[in-house]
């Protein structure tokens, strides 16, 4: 298990992600059909018309968000849950990675998966991730693992200032990653790389 993601340096990511993802098994996150295929860098079906991950997309997106140990985080698209279980371990005890997922049958098994892993920083929520979670607003940092074909306006809203967003946005043939950071009333935003996501649904 340990040392499978040492080659995500060579996308940037820092040794800290790198570690967390080594902390977190791939494969208690994928379908039974795909387990051989759980440690490759590539990205796998999990059912519903959703993907988990590639690895080196989510260590690319915990880097761009630099998350950092106490940091509140909404993740919109829980799918199977590896992504918010690796955020948990970079902001750890002390943070917290509230994690909203539309589809119910995706929403019940990245519940019971993380409950069963022990990650009390992790909570699940099933519910709309277009309009956030205001319940817990505002965040530190705001993950996006669904393309949109524009910023939706809630999730700055419900950003920190100060605070981080990463979201691929465009559509089903060109999607753009991109970083917004809010400072007062400006928002800085950043066209970081050419990317591959589902649709927000």
């Amino acid at each position: 298990m340990r040392c499978l993601y040492e080659h995500l340096e060579y996308y940037g990511v820092s040794k800290k992600v790198i570690e967390a993802m080594n902390i977190i098994d791939r494969r208690l996150f994928v379908p039974d059909e795909y387990k051989d295929a759980a440690y490759y860098d590539t990205p796998l079906p999990i059912g519903y018309g959703q993907t988990i991950s590639a690895p080196h997309m989510v260590g690319i997106m915990c880097e761009y968000l630099c998350l950092q140990e106490g940091d509140s985080v909404l993740e919109i698209g829980t799918g199977s849950g590896y992504s918010a279980a690796v955020m948990s371990i970079i902001v750890g005890k002390s943070g917290n990675v509230y994690t909203v997922e539309i589809v119910p049958e995706l929403y019940k098994s990245a519940l019971e998966r993380l409950s069963q892993l022990g990650l009390k920083n992790v909570h699940v929520i099933l519910g709309d991730g277009k309009i956030g979670l205001e319940d817990y607003a505002p965040y530190d940092k705001i993950s996006v693992t669904c393309y949109a074909k524009k910023i939706p306006p809630v999730l700055l809203q419900q950003l920190r200032d100060g605070g981080i967003l990463v979201i691929p946005v465009g559509n089903e043939f060109v999607q753009t990653l991109k970083r917004v950071k809010k400072d007062g009333k400006h928002l800085v935003e950043e066209d970081l790389l050419n990317v591959r996501f589902v649709p927000m649904v």
